[in-house]
């Protein structure tokens, strides 16, 4: 079978409920194009979130967004079906950037990013996770995850102060309509919901549609070149962390609903994650990550077919072609985001608990309890730290704790024998669930 072609499933009009469409299999074409336009609209709320936040044009990160789609296609061979969206790890480095330089050296970190990553991709590939896993455990990787989320908590306050109406009926239109709606629309909460706080913003004259009016229907996005700056690039490193444990967390997910063992292409969709992050950043666009949103939609549809995400990324792309288009995503008011961004810092919060929980970590232990809590405080106060000509600020300074306080006690530990099983990283004691305490 060659890259670009694939097996119809069954008739290609249905999927019968004990059968998925895999990967390599498409349905015919105009369900294909249907499916590729609900995974569009699934991801389209919380992509242009993003550039909102930070102050990037929105129609050149949907542009790469696209382009960072196709290259993930192409890299994982049509075998991992992904939409790269864009990554909330990267906002608080990025409104750092721009508040402490420009937007060139933001995507000069966005750019070392990507670079760093496909280098972590690369390596996978041909050595495999384990040493990701020993030196990342769940215990370090939760943390990491909520400090970001804690970290931009005032980012979120900042908008909701500029109309507290609009941002809590924003956020309660969330709620509600992912309660409300079982399938496709409950997976559509954060486009209707942004939906629903642009209406009522209109309705209090809160939106300034003036730039949308003198915009053209069709024209090239705005790109911007990269700068780099060392002050600047480690504030990205954290988000190097994340961005592994997304994909990972993508590629798993992917195969338990396939039934399917994709573990040979985690390199593969690191390495694919890596290219697209940094060729997003050498024009223009944010960082760009796997979406739970499409997973979403493929769970509800039951159709993982790569086919369909190609024309996800070809109805992104031609959206990204507008000028109106964009500056009326552009001109979404900030107590519409406010309400948003409280939703889903939250979330990025709370996933951290998540991954805790999934790996079953035992805060009974100190060796646990103490490096999150550490790393949680030093990233939701903002801890800063000037070094000469670098500065390191909340996200930077807290991985930093968690990373070298867990390991420091986990080695100090071990080396004690302080207990028979030691919550320490595997390759300290062979055991694998390092997490739990006898």
């Amino acid at each position: 079978m060659s890259l670009m072609s694939w097996t119809l499933h069954g008739d290609g009009r249905s999927v019968a409920p004990d059968q998925t469409v895999g990967p390599r299999e498409r349905l015919t074409w105009p369900r294909t194009i249907g499916i590729g336009a609900q995974h569009v609209l699934a991801m389209f709320g919380s992509t242009v979130v993003v550039p909102n936040i930070t102050g990037f044009p929105p129609s050149t990160t949907l542009l790469f967004s696209a382009i960072g789609t196709a290259l993930f296609l192409l890299i994982t061979r049509n075998r991992l079906p992904s939409y790269l969206g864009s990554s909330f790890a990267f906002i608080a480095p990025i409104n750092a950037a721009m508040a402490s330089d420009s937007m060139g050296s933001a995507l000069g970190g966005i750019v070392a990013t990507g670079v760093l990553l496909a280098a972590v991709g690369a390596i996978v590939h041909f050595s495999g996770t384990r040493w990701i896993e020993l030196t990342l455990p769940p215990v370090v990787t939760g943390s990491i995850v909520m400090l970001i989320g804690l970290n931009l908590a005032p980012a979120a306050w900042g908008m909701v102060q500029t109309s507290f109406v609009t941002a809590s009926i924003s956020g309660l239109a969330v709620i509600v309509i992912t309660v409300l709606f079982k399938g496709i629309l409950g997976r559509l909460s954060i486009l209707l919901g942004t939906i629903v706080g642009a209406i009522v913003a209109a309705f209090r004259g809160e939106w300034d549609l003036t730039k949308v009016n003198e915009a053209d229907w069709v024209g090239l996005p705005e790109l911007t070149t990269p700068t780099f700056n060392a002050s600047v690039l480690v504030m990205f490193v954290p988000v190097l962390l994340v961005l592994i444990a997304e994909n990972i967390g993508h590629v798993k997910s992917v195969a338990a609903m396939t039934g399917e063992n994709l573990d040979d292409l985690t390199g593969r969709a690191l390495l694919a994650d890596g290219v697209a992050t940094a060729v997003a950043g050498v024009g223009g666009g944010s960082g760009t990550t796997t979406y739970a949103e499409n997973i979403g939609v493929m769970a509800a549809t039951r159709v993982y077919s790569t086919a369909a995400y190609w024309f996800a990324a070809g109805f992104a792309l031609l959206l990204s072609m507008s000028p109106k288009f964009g500056e009326l995503i552009d001109a979404i008011p900030d107590g519409v985001m406010g309400g948003l961004s409280t939703v889903l810092f939250g979330m990025i919060a709370v996933l951290g608990a998540r991954i805790w929980a999934e790996g079953k970590v035992d805060f009974g232990n100190p060796v646990n309890l103490m490096p999150a809590g550490i790393g949680l405080i030093v990233g939701a106060a903002n801890f800063t730290l000037v070094a000469g000509e670098v500065t390191f600020e909340g996200i930077a300074l807290g991985t930093a704790a968690v990373l070298i306080s867990y390991h420091l006690m986990a080695i100090v530990t071990r080396w004690r024998n302080a207990s028979n099983t030691v919550a320490s990283p595997a390759y300290l004691d062979g055991d694998e669930e390092h997490n739990k305490v006898s």
